[in-house]
């Protein structure tokens, strides 16, 4: 298991957690709904800094039904306005302010009389035009069908509306109402991963899960970086962090390689060694004079060719973890020598882009760790699940997407799933549009195959670790420099930031 994950719940999960933590506790109730209105508008700030934040005149519209969700949206709304001093708000009471129950209607009591001047009223019928923000807090996850058809001409009205930034309270109202952002406070609901209408979807982590809930599926959380943030030995030296091997390039994607290697570099490792076309390597070590760069021989494609193989052979007692594939490209001789070099590792591999071939993981002989994307996957596994292609090639795999999925075993004595038993599969939601750029792959293969290599005893945390470091970095890009004019490498320049959690921006990479 991963400890700094969270179960993922059905709808009907959901309500029992609240019932037991709440009960007719009034109060602790309403506790819950004011830290997740706050979290829910912080996180509406944070977020709308990729497209260059809300405006200081912003009107914003919320949607507000009967229950706990239209309260959320009411205490995010008061968030807003307190850190937006110059904005105002609309509230349209999808059945009625009458209909509004206890908490809901505390909450909106607090937003009407705090900002009496800034907050009016709005009829079904009194839509305008402009918005910069919309906040859907109709329904929540115990909304059951049908929806009145009032309510759902409602909801197709706001999303006819030109709105910048569109948001959901823990679930998209009946599933019609289409977000930006979805916002699961507390704990992530099964519908959120599969709605068309989710959006983005963000996991506010308000404390309900202080001790471990097994789950079939989890939510990975930042609080799995915190070894990484933890001093290092004072009498330790390069060695004690692991030698990473990297193998790929050709003439025809140089690039790749290079990506993969900064990436590893930033992960901390002590050294690192790269198998590249000796074409390749004055310009390469040039650069990153970091890296021990190994000219190899090329086949006549420009690719890594077999006579390479006692380059690399008279140094494979030195790593600690491999990382082979970026920008290998597809020769047949190239693969060849893939599949040679997996043959005598035995030391944990990282296979990436053109190395995850049926042939090359088949030839395999030490623990391993795929990074497909889905495209990949499909080529590989077929209509294999991932965690049944986990499990059959014993492998942890990364599947990357909006959504990335990990499943695989933790080592015996750390808490993994028993003999028999299936592995969770995780999911991260960190990151974003951001990283739908060629090379952002190279990047997570460099940062898994870093950690690796400094701790080859757990394939599972360190596929895991890296995979929230890459994707908390794309946020932190993104907000500082949008989703548009940003390079895959800038990505770099944002990794200590991610980890150490604070607000500095480095200068462009």
């Amino acid at each position: 298991m991963l400890a700094s994950s969270h179960p993922i719940l059905s709808c009907e999960q959901a309500k029992q957690l609240e019932d037991e933590r709440f009960g007719s506790d009034e109060e602790r109730a309403w506790n819950a709904m004011r830290q997740a209105g706050r979290a829910i508008g912080r996180a509406v700030m944070a977020d709308s800094r990729e497209m260059g934040g809300l405006p200081f005149r912003s009107h914003i519209l919320a949607l507000i039904g009967k229950g706990h969700n239209g309260g959320d949206a009411l205490i995010a709304v008061e968030t807003l306005l307190e850190a937006m001093p110059g904005s105002r708000a609309g509230v349209l009471f999808a059945f009625g302010e009458r209909a509004l129950r206890p908490l809901a209607s505390r909450a909106w009591k607090s937003l009407s009389q705090r900002f009496r001047e800034r907050v009016t009223r709005v009829a079904h019928d009194g839509l305008e035009p402009a918005y910069a923000l919309v906040l859907d807090g109709v329904f929540g996850f115990q909304y059951r069908p049908p929806i009145d058809d009032r309510i759902r001409g409602l909801i197709d009205r706001v999303n006819g509306l030109s709105i910048p930034l569109r948001v959901a309270v823990d679930l998209p109202s009946a599933g019609l109402f289409r977000a930006d952002f979805t916002y699961a406070s507390g704990s992530v609901k099964e519908p959120g991963l599969t709605s068309s209408t989710t959006g983005r979807l963000r996991y506010l982590d308000l404390g309900f899960f202080p001790e471990y809930v097994p789950a079939a599926h989890r939510v990975l959380t930042s609080a799995l970086l915190e070894p990484l943030r933890q001093l290092r030995a004072p009498t330790s030296d390069k060695r004690s962090y692991g030698h990473v091997f990297i193998m790929g390039g050709s003439r025809s994607f140089p690039g790749a390689v290079m990506m993969t290697v900064m990436a590893a570099l930033r992960s901390g490792v002590g050294l690192l060694t790269a198998f590249v076309p000796e074409s390749l390597v004055p310009a390469f070590s040039a650069h990153v004079p970091e890296a021990m760069w190994v000219g190899c021989p090329e086949e006549p494609g420009g690719g890594l060719a077999l006579e390479g193989l006692h380059l690399i052979r008279e140094r494979m007692e030195r790593a600690t973890a491999w990382v082979i594939g970026p920008g290998l490209a597809r020769e047949p001789e190239s693969l060849a020598l893939a599949r040679e070099v997996v043959e005598l590792i035995t030391t944990p591999v990282v296979l990436d882009a053109d190395a995850l071939r049926t042939e090359v993981i088949q030839a395999v002989r030490s623990r391993l760790i795929l990074t497909p994307h889905e495209g990949e996957f499909q080529r590989i596994a077929e209509s294999v699940t991932l965690r049944r292609y986990a499990e059959a090639t014993r492998a942890t795999v990364v599947l990357k997407g909006p959504i990335t999925r990990i499943c695989g075993r933790s080592p015996a004595g750390k808490g993994g799933a028993g003999a028999g038993a299936e592995p969770p599969v995780y999911h991260s939601l960190f990151g974003g549009p951001v990283l739908a750029r060629g090379g952002s792959g190279d990047l997570l293969a460099g940062l898994i195959g870093g950690l690796v290599a400094q701790r080859p005893d757990d394939l599972l945390l360190a596929a895991a670790q890296g995979t929230v470091w890459h994707g908390m970095a794309a946020d932190r890009l993104a907000r500082s420099r949008g989703q548009i004019a940003v390079t895959t490498t800038q990505l770099l320049g944002f990794l200590p930031d991610a980890l150490l959690g604070t607000s500095n921006e480095p200068d462009n990479e």
